[in-house]
């Protein structure tokens, strides 16, 4: 399910990106790498451009692959000669990146994950997923069973004021025990 929060600058997704793109063998990760959108290239540690391709096509090429992403690579010769090489490339000749064609939305996201309004917006939405996970569990909503648009509103009303009626009865202080004589 997708969150949004609307600014006036217009509508935010306020989703965690789920990035696998960590190595665990100590190699660098495609974090370390600079990305650079006015040269749409990226830069390795070692300051070296990677880039779609190193010559010019008579037929101008998109380079976006099947799987909707792109390859970046490093000059075979770059990485040659780099002191970081065992650190960036082991086993291969020289480095090779893939980005998405959606990277630049992740990226946004990635960013708009680090702000405070979206640790607020986290903790709201967890408050309002557990009250329809109690719904489904407790209420035993998991499914309608009046038909159409007014009974299915008719229905779930009649399961949020159950619910608020029970929160209602936990807050009411309960009157104090009357000793026995």
């Amino acid at each position: 399910m997708l969150h949004w929060l609307i600014h006036d600058c217009g509508i935010e997704p306020h989703i965690p990106v789920v990035d696998k793109s960590q190595r665990s063998d100590g190699t660098f990760s495609r974090e370390d790498l600079a990305y650079d959108h006015a040269t749409d290239t990226y830069r390795c540690p070692a300051g070296k451009t990677l880039q779609h391709y190193r010559r010019r096509f008579t037929t101008p090429r998109t380079g976006v692959m099947k799987d909707n992403s792109m390859r970046y690579w490093a000059s075979k010769r770059d990485c040659e000669e780099c002191p970081l090489k065992p650190r960036c490339c082991p086993r291969a000749p020289a480095r090779k990146i893939s980005r998405s064609i959606y990277e630049g939305a992740r990226d946004l996201a990635r960013e708009i994950g680090k702000t405070e309004a979206y640790q607020t917006s986290r903790r709201q939405r967890k408050k309002v997923e557990m009250l329809f996970a109690h719904l489904k569990r407790i209420l035993k909503l998991d499914r309608l069973r009046l038909r159409g648009p007014n009974g299915a509103r008719d229905e779930f009303h009649l399961a949020a004021t159950a619910q608020n009626l029970r929160k209602l009865a936990k807050l009411v202080a309960a009157p104090a025990p009357i000793p026995a004589t």
